[in-house]
């Protein structure tokens, strides 16, 4: 198949667009860069296979037929949606019904990169599919959640009303190769400050718990995900359930660094569990994930301590 992939040289997007060209389709990776980055698509240069196009998709497109759409544009990292607070929630709105669109068009599948984040601060746990969430609608993180639930709200109306064949998956926390240095997540944070000797920054007591997913992992679940008849939202991520600090603490031991850990006021909203319920993976796509976080991150390390001295002394596109 022909395939688009919008948001290609993000995080995500490169490692799902080198899976599918593994699988022998061919890809087309459009991105805008505003938090993406050519570097992370460097080794498809002379892949006759893959195409990319640099554009922005909340803007009308078309760049031919294609089979399958996955649309995973979107600023993803705390520091990238707080930055491009309004272009985020363009991108969950225009982008993603521009997108729909293309789909529309050449009656192609359609999966969409949803978010843990659609369940905010949830007052259930582990989160199940058919919970609503608990979200603050105007706090900070507001741009980003309501964008991600914006979005799956369009993809069900071009499901029902323009019988789009679509999916959702909602992501949760996954860490690996490629993952900014800079973005603000959990695992790059302790990464990349055991790394170069800084303290560890915890955020309130370290009491918080997320579910951390390797990389290799979560683009396995999209697969499946996207092969499959799955037309409601599906959770793709680790079930195993970490604290913070617990998670800091792991950080130190593998790296070996002798950083200390030093606790700052939690963020506004900063959800205080995370966790999800991988029940419909397990039934409907017989997925569930390999890897345990301390091999993720061993099998981390190397793009870290690479990529940390050019993020160092360049600032990164």
């Amino acid at each position: 198949m022909r395939i688009l992939v919008t948001g290609a040289a993000g995080f995500l997007g490169s490692h799902l667009t080198d899976a599918l060209l593994a699988d022998g389709h061919s890809v087309l990776g459009v991105d805008n860069l505003c938090t993406g980055s050519l570097r992370n698509l460097d080794h498809l240069r002379n892949e006759p296979r893959f195409e990319f196009r640099e554009h922005d998709i909340c803007l009308p497109f078309d760049f031919g037929k294609v089979e399958y759409v996955f649309n995973f544009a979107s600023p993803a990292s705390p520091q990238d949606y707080s930055r491009l607070g309004i272009e985020t929630l363009a991108v969950g709105s225009d982008g993603t019904r521009n997108a729909l669109d293309v789909a529309h068009k050449y009656q192609a599948g359609f999966l969409h990169a949803s978010t843990s984040e659609c369940y905010g601060d949830p007052a259930v746990h582990p989160q199940t599919e058919d919970y609503w969430g608990n979200v603050n609608p105007i706090g900070p993180r507001s741009v980003y959640d309501e964008a991600k639930r914006f979005s799956e709200a369009l993809v069900m109306a071009y499901h029902r009303y323009r019988k789009v064949d679509t999916r959702l998956v909602r992501i949760f926390n996954t860490y690996g190769p490629r993952l900014q240095a800079n973005d603000g997540r959990v695992i790059s944070n302790f990464v990349v400050q055991a790394l170069q000797g800084q303290d560890l920054t915890v955020y309130g007591d370290g009491s918080q718990t997320r579910s951390f997913c390797y990389v290799s992992d979560e683009i396995d679940g999209i697969l499946r995900l996207s092969r499959s008849d799955q037309h409601l939202p599906v959770n793709i991520g680790n079930p195993n359930e970490w604290t913070i600090l617990e998670c800091a603490k792991t950080v130190l031991r593998i790296t070996g660094s002798s950083s200390k850990i030093i606790f700052s006021p939690l963020p506004v909203d900063d959800p205080m569990q995370r966790k999800p319920d991988i029940t419909r993976a397990r039934k409907f796509l017989g997925w569930e994930p390999k890897i345990d976080l301390e091999t993720g991150l061993k099998l981390s390390l190397e793009y870290f301590r690479e990529t940390l001295p050019l993020r160092a002394g360049l600032a990164e596109k």
